[in-house]
């Protein structure tokens, strides 16, 4: 026999299942993000996650993707050979490189696969020498210039390989960046990519280059644009164009410490968006 009260609970239990209800479910806990900023829009314009979105921070190899939105612009022929020469040689901060001095010589779209899927800077540079008659400085004009059009209020650009920490901007201008670089079919194609192969030498062998985030190869995510970027006052970044559960998303992680950081705080971001039934509820303002 049911108590009274044991049978107040039952017939409650079964009015709520006649009625169709489903049980309340906690909503996901927001993410733990490490990163120093970061900031989740989706392609509607909708803030799904911010944090310091609006701090000026450098930004380094990211520069790179404004740098191939110049040169494409440029409409040079893309298979114009270009040597790296002594003016290429990263002599801030005596980054390494495996395209020689003297020997290495590429098509001007090889350069870009190379500066954009491994950050080469070396390739950065040589094709922001050799992309207009004034060379370098009219480069970074041409990047400034850049910015301004695509309402990046906040950014600055002082190179093309990002090595300078001039090269400086906030979680909110680079999702206008993303958006932009977007649109070159060629910087989603190569930044999407896992590996390229590369032959700059007559009488050396072909040079392997990986995509310098690991995430375009793990069969999970749907990465459509991708970059890294490291130097010691920008800490680790990640900028992403990606689909997650139907839905196109920018993606922007800066200064975060540790080498593979900014990918497990994307694997964060993903999971809670995956679980969470309203991502836009569930969203946070900037800090």
């Amino acid at each position: 026999m049911l108590s009274t009260v044991q049978a107040r609970w039952l017939a409650f239990a079964l009015s709520v299942l006649a009625a169709g209800l489903a049980p309340v479910v906690a909503a996901p806990a927001k993410p733990e993000i490490h990163s120093g900023a970061a900031l989740v829009i989706d392609h509607n314009g909708n803030r799904l996650y911010g944090k310091n979105a609006t701090e000026i921070r450098p930004i380094a190899s990211i520069t790179k993707l404004m740098m191939a939105m110049v040169v494409l612009d440029a409409e040079l022929p893309m298979d114009d050979r270009i040597t790296i020469t002594e003016a290429d040689r990263d002599r801030l901060r005596y980054s390494s490189s495996r395209l020689r001095i003297g020997e290495a010589t590429l098509s001007r779209e090889d350069l870009l696969r190379v500066a954009l899927m491994s950050s080469d800077n070396r390739a950065a540079a040589a094709l922001g020498r050799t992309t207009f008659a004034d060379g370098t400085p009219r480069f970074v004009e041409a990047m400034n210039e850049k910015a301004a059009a695509l309402g990046m209020r906040n950014s600055t650009f002082a190179d093309a390989s990002g090595l300078d920490a001039g090269n400086q901007s906030t979680a909110e201008d680079l999702v206008r960046l993303i958006h932009a670089a977007s649109r070159y079919p060629f910087i989603r194609e190569v930044t999407s990519t896992g590996a390229f192969t590369a032959h700059p030498f007559e009488t050396r062998g072909p040079l392997e280059y990986r995509n310098t985030n690991p995430l375009v190869r793990d069969a999970r995510w749907n990465v459509e644009l991708s970059k890294t970027g490291y130097i010691h006052e920008a800490g680790r970044c990640l900028v992403m164009q990606a689909v997650i559960e139907d839905r196109r998303l920018y993606i922007v992680l800066l200064n975060a410490q540790g080498k593979l950081t900014p990918m497990a705080d994307s694997q964060r971001l993903r999971d809670w968006l995956r679980t969470a039934a309203d991502p836009l509820t569930a969203s946070v303002n900037n800090q």
